[in-house]
C-alpha cells in the first residue's frame, strides 16, 4: 500500500485488488536460508526529545540527543542475495492480477529493513507454482492447522485494508494542540493498530523412507528387533555420514554436525538429521519389530536432501565373508509410517524415552520388599514424580508447545508386544535407570512424528499415537470443583450443558433429540467420575451390550461431539464452577473400562422396581440383577451390598460389589439414573476369596 499511494490516496482498483486479497486464504511463503550475523550495540535516540529540550531557552540539539541515546542491540540475518522471497496465493480468477502487478512494482522497502527490495507479480498454474516452491531451495512456510511446531505470522484479514488507512491517518495527527491562549498544550494521541490476524505456519521437513531388504530375497525384509533400536540407528547413521565425507570431503565438518551430531550446540538441533525407526504397529497382535526408517532432514539443514538420500542409500550389511546380505531400498510412499504422523491428543512411548536427569535409583538384583535398601512406595512416587517433569523439559527440548494433561511414567510398555526400558540401554550409552516409557495427553492435538529425550536422535524416544475410543468423549476438571460435589450434581449441569450446545445443531432431528434427551434406552449418558476428576460422554452401545449397533447412532453421536469442541467451563452449581479440558481415553488401563472381575459402585445405584413383600438387600440384589442382563452382562457370581439408603417415598437406593467368574470389559453404568451418572461401576481388585 506504501509504494501504490500518491500521498494519501489509493488507486481505486488496487484498493478493490487488496480488498479482494485480503479475503483469500493465507499464502504459502518461501524463503531463503539465512545465518545469523556479527551481533553489534547501536546507540540511537529514543523518541522522547521533548523531554530533554530545556523551556524557553535555545536548545542544544547535540547534548539534548547525548542524552536519550540508548543501546539497542541488533544481529543481522544473511542470505544469498539472488534467493527470492515468494508470497503465493491460490486464487479462482485474474480479474485483479493487473492492479497487483502495479502494486508490486511500487514496492521498494520489505518490512522494517534499511536494504531496497522490489517486487513483480505473476499468474502461474497450480503446477508451476508448486513447482518454483520446491525448487526454491530454502524454507518454505505452510498455512497450518495449529499442530505443526511452526511459528505464527501476522496476516491480512478482512478490513485490514482499511484498519491501515486509519492508521495513517492516525500517524498524520498524532500531535493534537489545544489548551487556552496563555497556556498551550500538545497531547500525543496512539494511532490505531492494524487489523490483522495469526496464523500458524509449520515448516515440515523433508521425508526420506527407506526399507530394510534382504539381497537376493525378493521383497522380504530384513527384520531387526525393537530393542535393537539405537544400535540400528548408529549402524546406519555412520555409515551413510562416513559416505558423505569420502564423496564430499569439503563438507566433512556440517556431516559431523548436522547427521552425527559431534560439536552441534543447541541452536543446531531445529537442524539436525533425525532417523526414526519405524516398527510394526497398528494391530494387537503385531510383532512391532523394525522393518522400516523414515529419515526427516529439517529445511534448516545446510547439506542437500538428496546427497542424504543417496548416502543412506548405500547402508548395506555384509556378513565376515563380505557378502552384502541386507540393505536399505528407498520407497516414496509408506502407510506404517504414515501412522506416526497423525494428528492426535494421546502419545504413549514405543521406544523409551531418555531422561538422564530423572533417574532411577539402583537397587542391587534379586533385593526383596523386605531387604535392606528396597525402594519403598513413597520412593517410587518420588521418582515418578521426577521423570514426569523431565517429560516436560523434554517436550520443550522437542519444540512441543502445547499444554499437557497429564503425563504417566513406567518401566513397562504400553503396547501388548512391547519391550520393558531394560534392553534397550545394552552396549549404548545410556543407562537403563534413566530409560522410562511415557504416556503423555495433550489439551489438544498434536502432529508427529514425536520423538523425545536425550535419545531422539538415536531411535529413542519414539511416541506412537492413541486412536480416540470410539463413542465416548471426555473430559479432565482441572479446576474449580468443590470437595463436597455430588456427582449427581455434576452430571446434571454437563447434561444441561449438552442440550443447549446441541440445540442449534438439532435441524428437526427427531432422532437427535431422542439422543441428547434422555428418553428410552437409545441417549447417551453423562457419566461424572468425581474420584478421577473427570466428566464422561458414553454412546449407549458402550453400556448396551447387545440391541444398539455403533451405526445406529454413530451420526447423532458425532453431532453432539461436534457441538462439545471447544466447551472450558462448566457452572455446575453447589459443586462449583469448572474448567475443563478434552482429553483421550486410555481404554486398556482405565479403571472405567479395564477388564476386570470385581466391580463397584462409585456412584448411588437407585433401583428401578420395589417389588413387595420382600426385604431391601434382597430387592436391591434382585434389580441389580436383572438390570445386568438387561445390558447383557452374566450373571455374577456374588453380589454385596456395601451401603442401603431408604428414601422418603419408598425409593431404594445403594452401593454394591459385583463379581464375576470371568473379567468383565466395561463400562457398567446401571440403574435408573444411569444415564445422569447415577449406578456408574469401577473394576477393583479385592484380595481374599468370596461365597458363591
Amino acid at each position: 500500500m506504501a509504494g501504490s499511494a500518491n500521498g494519501a490516496n489509493i488507486p481505486s482498483d488496487i484498493r478493490e485488488a487488496f480488498d479482494w486479497l485480503e479475503r483469500l486464504p493465507p499464502p504459502v511463503i518461501a524463503a531463503p536460508q539465512a545465518t545469523p550475523g556479527q551481533a553489534f550495540t547501536a546507540f540511537v535516540p529514543n523518541n522522547d526529545l521533548d523531554a530533554e529540550l530545556p523551556k524557553g531557552k535555545t536548545p542544544n540539539l547535540d547534548r539534548a540527543v547525548a542524552a536519550i541515546r540508548v543501546g539497542k542491540h541488533m544481529r543481522p540475518m544473511l542470505f544469498d542475495v539472488k534467493s527470492p522471497i515468494l508470497y503465493c496465493w491460490l486464487i479462482d480468477n485474474d480479474r485483479h492480477a493487473p492492479a497487483l502487478r502495479r502494486a508490486a512494482e511500487g514496492l521498494f522497502q520489505l518490512g522494517r529493513g534499511s536494504d531496497m527490495a522490489w517486487a513483480e507479480a505473476a499468474v502461474l498454474a497450480i503446477a508451476d507454482a508448486e513447482e518454483m516452491i520446491v525448487g526454491h531451495g530454502g524454507i518454505v512456510h505452510r498455512p497450518s492447522d495449529g499442530a505443526g511446531r511452526g511459528s505464527s505470522l501476522l496476516c491480512p484479514r478482512p478490513g485490514t485494508q482499511d484498519s491501515l488507512i486509519e492508521r495513517f491517518k492516525g500517524m498524520r495527527t498524532r500531535f493534537r494542540h489545544g489548551g487556552t491562549n496563555r497556556k498551550k498544550s500538545t497531547v500525543f494521541v496512539q494511532p490505531p493498530k492494524p487489523l490483522l490476524t495469526k496464523v500458524a505456519y509449520d515448516t515440515p521437513p523433508r521425508r526420506l523412507l527407506f526399507h530394510l531388504r534382504r539381497t537376493g530375497a525378493g521383497e522380504e525384509f530384513a527384520v531387526r528387533p525393537l530393542q535393537e533400536a539405537a544400535l540400528l540407528i548408529q549402524f546406519v547413521r555412520d555409515n551413510a555420514a562416513q559416505r558423505l565425507r569420502e564423496a564430499a570431503p569439503d563438507i566433512a565438518a556440517k556431516v559431523d554436525r548436522y547427521l552425527v551430531g559431534r560439536d552441534a550446540t543447541d541452536s543446531d538441533k531445529d537442524a539436525r538429521v533425525c532417523i526414526v525407526p519405524i516398527p510394526s504397529v497398528g494391530h494387537p497382535h503385531a510383532d512391532m519389530d523394525i522393518r522400516r526408517l523414515a529419515i526427516y532432514v529439517p529445511q534448516t539443514c545446510p547439506l542437500p536432501v538428496e546427497d542424504i538420500a543417496w548416502a543412506f542409500s548405500q547402508v548395506c550389511w555384509v556378513n565376515e565373508d563380505g557378502v552384502v546380505t541386507s540393505e536399505l531400498q528407498r520407497v516414496e510412499e509408506d502407510r506404517m509410517t504414515d501412522r506416526f504422523e497423525k494428528h492426535r491428543q494421546l502419545w504413549h512411548s514405543i521406544t523409551p524415552v531418555a531422561l538422564a536427569t530423572s533417574p532411577r535409583r539402583r537397587i542391587r538384583p534379586g533385593t526383596s520388599a523386605h531387604d535392606d535398601g528396597a525402594k519403598g512406595g513413597s520412593e517410587r512416587a518420588a521418582e515418578q514424580a521426577r521423570a514426569a517433569m523431565a517429560v516436560h523439559q523434554g517436550l520443550r527440548h522437542a519444540g512441543v508447545n502445547t499444554p499437557v494433561s497429564a503425563v504417566r511414567v513406567r518401566r513397562e510398555p504400553f503396547d501388548l508386544h512391547g519391550q520393558r526400558v531394560e534392553p534397550f540401554a545394552r552396549n549404548t550409552r545410556f543407562a537403563k535407570e534413566a530409560l522410562w516409557h511415557v504416556a503423555v495427553d495433550f489439551t489438544a492435538p498434536v502432529r508427529g512424528p514425536l520423538l523425545l529425550g536425550d535419545g531422539r536422535f538415536l531411535g529413542l524416544g519414539l511416541m506412537a499415537p492413541g486412536e480416540p475410543v470410539r463413542g465416548v468423549t471426555v473430559f479432565s476438571i482441572v479446576d474449580g470443583i468443590e470437595k463436597d460435589a455430588d456427582s449427581a450434581t455434576v452430571a446434571r449441569a454437563a447434561h444441561r450443558a449438552m442440550m443447549a450446545r446441541v440445540e442449534a445443531n438439532l435441524q428437526n432431528r427427531a432422532s437427535l433429540a431422542e439422543y441428547v434427551g434422555g428418553h428410552g434406552i437409545r441417549h447417551v449418558s453423562i457419566l461424572a467420575d468425581l474420584p478421577r476428576r473427570r466428566i464422561l460422554y458414553v454412546a449407549p452401545n458402550r453400556l448396551q451390550r447387545h440391541g444398539i449397533e455403533w451405526r445406529d447412532v454413530a451420526y447423532d453421536h458425532g453431532i453432539m461431539v461436534h457441538a462439545l469442541e471447544g466447551m472450558r467451563g462448566l457452572r455446575a452449581g453447589s459443586a462449583g464452577h469448572l474448567a475443563l479440558a478434552p482429553v483421550l481415553l486410555d481404554e486398556e488401563n482405565d479403571p472405567l473400562f479395564a477388564p476386570s472381575s470385581i466391580w463397584e459402585s462409585i456412584t448411588t445405584y437407585d433401583i428401578v422396581r420395589h417389588p413387595h413383600g420382600a426385604g431391601d438387600e434382597e430387592v436391591l440384589k434382585a434389580d441389580a440383577i436383572v438390570e445386568l442382563r438387561r445390558c447383557g452382562w452374566p450373571t455374577p457370581n456374588a453380589v454385596e451390598i456395601l451401603a442401603i439408603r431408604c428414601g422418603s417415598h419408598g425409593g431404594l437406593s445403594g452401593r454394591l460389589r459385583l463379581v464375576f467368574a470371568t473379567a468383565q470389559q466395561g463400562p457398567l453404568a446401571i440403574g435408573r439414573t444411569a444415564h445422569k451418572g447415577g449406578g456408574l461401576f469401577v473394576g477393583a481388585t479385592i484380595t481374599g476369596k468370596h461365597d458363591v
